[in-house]
């Protein structure tokens, strides 16, 4: 699932490609990228008079969700979400480029450009709400932003009884990290996935707070982590470099970076956590 670094590197994408375009034609053929509309032609057939016409003033990004801030030709202020989730692209394409399979929503910018949802697995969406973000409300501070603010990042974690790994993870508390940056925030904070918040050091719980903004800031300057199995690109359909920093995440048996030892996986919360049991405790 595209995390923090990969929205950052598609929402700086749309920033210099998107904004000040508008819609001048929407089309939905995926029922399930636009669900929330309901189901059936009619909720395809309102997805579509909902985006078209809006001219985009700017982006935005809280954790995992993209921001497509507008305006309509009424001066109403609204925002078009998008959720990437598991497998979801958004693509900058020519109306000539060829129609890849899984493209469910298509948008014609006054540009002559089309802006391209796909995704195969489906589990992505796209909807509008109003400018100040009433569907986002569920949503912790964004992991830069609280990186941001170590001291007040540190308390936090010490304040909780859940496991730090579910803990990264839990986007009503931070938004923005999955399993591959919580892995590899926690490899080089060197403390264990299985460890409690509260049984944090302060010293421990710091090292999180400050190894979080550096993990996150790498990759977004290379552009994401794109895995083998190719679902994350950027606008331009092109692959992240940032998969060539990970120590831990996805390299069960090979030896750890630091020490030699093979880092290990273990199932945690449902999900495969990667760690070093010699450099973690």
């Amino acid at each position: 699932m595209p995390e923090l670094p990969e929205v950052e590197t598609v929402r700086r994408d749309l920033e210099r490609l998107v904004v000040g375009r508008t819609v001048v034609q929407a089309r939905a053929t995926g029922r399930r990228s636009v669900r929330r509309y309901g189901d059936g032609p009619a909720a395809l057939a309102a997805f579509d008079a909902d985006v078209e016409g809006t001219r985009f003033t700017g982006t935005g990004r809280l954790g995992k969700y993209l921001v497509l801030h507008g305006t309509r030709a009424e001066d109403v202020l609204s925002a078009l979400i998008i959720h990437l989730r598991m497998s979801g692209q958004l693509i900058h394409a020519r109306p000539s480029d060829p129609l890849v399979v899984h493209t469910h929503v298509r948008l014609t910018l006054d540009d002559g450009h089309e802006l391209r949802f796909v995704d195969p697995r489906t589990f992505g969406e796209m909807w509008t709400n109003p400018a100040a973000l009433p569907d986002l409300g569920h949503l912790g501070p964004d992991a830069l932003e609280l990186a941001a603010e170590p001291r007040r990042f540190t308390e936090l974690l010490r304040s909780r009884r859940t496991m730090v790994k579910a803990l990264l993870m839990d986007q009503g508390v931070v938004a923005g990290i999955g399993n591959i940056y919580s892995d590899e925030i926690l490899h080089r904070a060197r403390v264990r996935p299985d460890r409690r918040g509260v049984d944090l050091s302060r010293p421990a719980a710091r090292r999180i707070a400050d190894i979080t903004g550096e993990v996150l800031h790498a990759a977004v300057d290379l552009r994401g982590s794109s895995l083998s199995d190719a679902q994350y690109v950027d606008l331009a359909g092109l692959p992240g470099r940032a998969a060539q920093l990970h120590l831990v995440y996805d390299r069960e048996h090979l030896p750890c970076a630091s020490c030699g030892r093979p880092v290990v996986r273990i199932r945690f919360g449902g999900r495969s956590s990667y760690f070093c049991r010699h450099c973690q405790r």
